[in-house]
């Protein structure tokens, strides 16, 4: 059944820490089966639960399948999603964080002697998702400045930073938004990252509905409809029709469930990360990124649903990774407010 469809790379250690389960225990014997359906050795599990007891992030009890994993502190943090950061793309996404204009200007100044202050200030900005314009200034569609405020603050370099905003930003010759937004972020890399996401989505929506590769049934092809068409909330709502529904095909196994979960999670982060979040008037259209968290939050609402998976009577309330809830808390439908 899980022969065919796309793969997402996924670190040995990442996949450790996806199982942890919200009593934070991880089954050796889930942690195998996953592995294997991944294409990871059981040598190379064993080894990388050896570095991770070493390293004191988990205990570990008993031999071989039947052993059982215990972390010694959250270890959801590898894997949980940004919070504020998906659920502000998913705003833009149903048009309810529009962009009023205003490009978000940050300068700094800071002395060699305080070089480490100043690569964590730069390293922060990246990761807000501004843009480097020249040396020490960089551009934001977002207004981000609170989070900078702060990050500045806590280096003690608050007095080496200007802010400013502007209407009217210009590169050179170029001033329209959208050229500036293409020259200033990698946004072809970036979607390349979403096309992934949306290839991996849109193939374990076709194993979970049982088809050979067709991709107007069920979920798969409402979402790509709702996430491309302008009438997006009514097509999105039939989208999560389509994943809560009336179920399409066969119920998914247990391990397989679990692995498409990793595996979603995982292409997830690695498309969301690096992603600026530009609002839609900045980006080229279509733009991949609706379209793939669309079909994300459609898979994942299927593979949460009780009716995509074969019972597994052993398993208590409580023990399911706590992957599931941490996706299922995030990947919901906005509210206007």
């Amino acid at each position: 059944m899980s022969g065919t469809r796309a793969r997402a790379e996924v670190p040995t250690r990442l996949l450790v820490h996806a199982l942890v389960r919200e009593d934070g225990t991880v089954d050796a014997g889930e942690l195998y089966e996953v592995a294997g359906i991944l294409g990871m050795s059981d040598q190379q599990v064993r080894l990388c639960v050896k570095r991770l007891v070493a390293e004191g992030r988990f205990t570990h009890e008993g031999r071989g399948r039947k052993a059982v994993l215990r972390a010694v502190a959250d270890a959801t943090g590898a894997i949980a999603p940004d919070v504020g950061h998906v659920r502000h793309a998913y705003r833009q996404d149903h048009g309810l964080a529009p962009w009023d204009g205003t490009w978000h200007l940050f300068a700094f100044a800071v002395p060699e002697a305080r070089r480490a202050a100043r690569d964590t200030l730069r390293d922060k900005l990246l990761r807000l998702g501004a843009a480097p314009v020249q040396g020490g200034l960089y551009a934001s569609a977002n207004p981000i400045e609170d989070l900078v405020e702060a990050e500045a603050r806590h280096l003690g370099v608050l007095p080496a930073v200007t802010f400013l905003t502007s209407e009217d930003l210009r590169i050179g010759t170029l001033r329209e938004p959208r050229e500036l937004a293409a020259s200033l972020w990698p946004l072809k890399e970036i979607a390349g990252r979403y096309d992934r996401l949306s290839t991996l989505a849109e193939s374990c929506l076709e194993e979970m509905n049982g088809t050979e590769g067709g991709r107007d049934t069920g979920g798969a092809g409402e979402a790509g409809r709702g996430a491309r068409g302008e009438a997006g909330r009514g097509a999105r709502g039939e989208a999560g029709r389509g994943a809560r529904g009336e179920a399409n095909g066969p119920c998914v196994p247990e391990a397989e469930r679990l692995t498409m979960a990793v595996e979603l999670a995982a292409e997830f982060t690695r498309a969301m990360e690096p992603d600026p979040l530009l609002p839609p008037e900045l980006l080229p259209h279509p733009w991949p990124g609706s379209r793939a968290r669309e079909l994300a939050a459609t898979c994942w609402s299927r593979l949460a649903a009780p009716e995509s998976q074969k019972p597994k009577p052993e398993r208590e309330p409580g023990s399911l990774p706590s992957l599931f809830s941490l996706y299922g808390d995030v990947l919901r439908p906005p509210t206007d407010t």
